[in-house]
């Protein structure tokens, strides 16, 4: 039976939570967390039993990768096949927080997020959630995916979640979320950068992109 632990509640020992989060993650179970605006299925991003049960659970199509959060930029560095000073200087800048980068990974890494290591991106962010960004810290990147079936909007309570007890270890409950603002993606090629955001007057196309020339356009907004 998975336990519901109250990040709420005032006898809450944050740190002996993120450990409880750390274990049970390393050990290949599913967890249920809050992130800014939706409760979130994580698992080891390297558990590829774990990350195809989030999959199942969701009902996901095949071939869907799942995201990937992390716990810093340094983090980044050793799962992406190019962190340049540009796009480093961009993640320092808006995580943590909603911008995912979309980016090619590093070669030789053991994991599958869903699509069989067939594309040429992953997706990865730096959680605005001190809770969840705290569990990456200490367990490594997670692979993350709405707690809800593919296609549905991501749930802001703790009900009817699409998943038996038996299915994950712990509901880590942050009361109703708020309603908020999709993340930004930026997605890097060689070709150049892409930035898209919740408004469409503010989706931009870079073309062209070279590393040390690139200037940062304005960017009115942060969540």
């Amino acid at each position: 039976m998975a336990e519901r632990i109250s990040l709420l509640s005032p006898d809450f020992d944050f740190s002996a939570e993120v450990e409880r989060a750390k274990n049970a993650l390393q050990e290949g179970r599913i967890i249920i967390a809050p992130l800014e605006h939706g409760y979130v299925f994580l698992a080891d991003a390297f558990n590829h039993g774990a990350v195809k049960k989030i999959h199942v659970l969701r009902r996901d199509a095949v071939g869907v990768a799942a995201q990937v959060l992390i716990g810093d930029v340094r983090t980044a560095r050793g799962i992406v096949a190019d962190l340049n000073p540009t796009i480093t200087s961009i993640c320092e800048r808006f995580w943590p927080g909603l911008l995912t980068i979309n980016i090619a990974p590093a070669q030789g890494l053991v994991w599958d997020l869903g699509d069989a290591r067939a594309l040429d991106l992953i997706s990865i962010r730096v959680p605005g959630a001190e809770f969840v960004r705290e569990v990456a810290l200490a367990s490594g990147p997670l692979a993350v995916a709405s707690a809800s079936l593919a296609g549905v909007a991501p749930k802001r309570t703790t009900s009817l979640f699409p998943a038996l007890d038996s299915d994950y270890a712990y509901l880590f409950d942050g009361g109703e979320l708020p309603e908020g603002e999709a993340s930004t993606v930026l997605t890097v090629r060689d070709s150049g950068l892409m930035l898209t955001c919740p408004k469409p007057s503010l989706v931009l196309i870079l073309s062209n992109y070279k590393a040390k020339t690139l200037r940062l356009l304005p960017f009115s907004y942060r969540n």
